[in-house]
Formats: structure tokens, C-alpha cells, sequence
């Protein structure tokens, strides 16, 4: 599948949505998902274009999941979290709703999961939690 770039991740790129941001440099974004199975539910992405996971040059796989890692240690000691889970979906078979590489961090347990994309999350309680994970960034 060829890349679109008006998929929403492409368009938060290119700051024409916003999103709750917790970490950016050059090559990567992480940023808090506002439909959230869990709090603290945050989104890794490479700028890098690519549609999954075997579309992402491996370079820039390495780099990105350096990020994850750093991620989820802040969310892990920021959020006091026992467990972290870690998905990345590749393709639309694979339940991947978004055509841009990425990874979910989200800090719990699998018994503790909601189901994704379901409900909006409170917005504010998301960005308070962002910034308790910044913070540690």
C-alpha cells in the first residue's frame, strides 16, 4: 500500500491537528492517544513515512524503538505502573486503524485493557498525564 500522506498521524506531523505531545526531536513523536484504552495511553511514531512496521527503513526502526523504550520508562515512573504494554499492529488485517507506522504504550495490565478507538478520553486528565510523563522526559 502506498503511503498516504493526509492519514492523521501525517497531518499531527505537519501540525495541522494538534496533539497532546510528550516527546519530539527530529526523527520521532510521542504523543498521548486521546482514545485511550488505558490513562497514560501514548502513542510512538517515526517521522520517517512508512505504513508498517516492514515499510519503516530499519535505521529508523532502531531509532524509534530507542524512543519507546525512553517512553516507557518515563510513563512507567511517572504513572507508578506495574505493567506496560507494548503493540504494535502492522496492516489493516492486524487491526492497525491509522496507515502510519506506530507503537502504543500503554501503561497496565492486559486484564485491565479497554477496547481501542471506542470512547474519547477527558482531555484535560490527558494532558495532565502527558505532562507528568514530560516531565521525566
Amino acid at each position: 500500500m502506498a503511503y498516504d500522506d493526509q492519514n492523521i498521524f501525517a497531518r499531527i506531523l505537519r501540525n495541522e491537528l494538534p496533539a497532546i505531545k510528550v516527546y519530539e526531536d527530529d526523527q520521532v513523536l510521542a504523543f498521548m492517544d486521546i482514545m485511550p484504552q488505558a490513562e497514560g495511553h501514548t502513542l510512538v511514531i517515526p517521522k520517517t513515512p512508512a505504513v508498517t512496521l516492514l515499510d519503516l527503513p530499519p535505521e529508523a526502526a532502531a531509532y524509534t524503538i530507542q524512543i519507546v523504550q525512553k517512553i516507557a520508562k518515563a510513563i512507567e515512573t511517572a504513572l507508578n505502573a506495574k505493567g506496560i504494554v507494548l503493540m504494535q499492529l502492522s496492516g489493516a488485517a492486524a487491526g492497525q486503524t491509522v496507515p502510519h507506522v506506530h507503537f502504543h504504550l500503554i501503561p497496565s495490565s492486559v486484564h485491565e485493557l479497554g477496547r481501542h478507538a471506542v470512547q474519547m478520553g477527558d482531555q484535560e486528565k490527558i494532558k495532565a498525564l502527558a505532562e507528568k510523563i514530560k516531565a521525566l522526559l
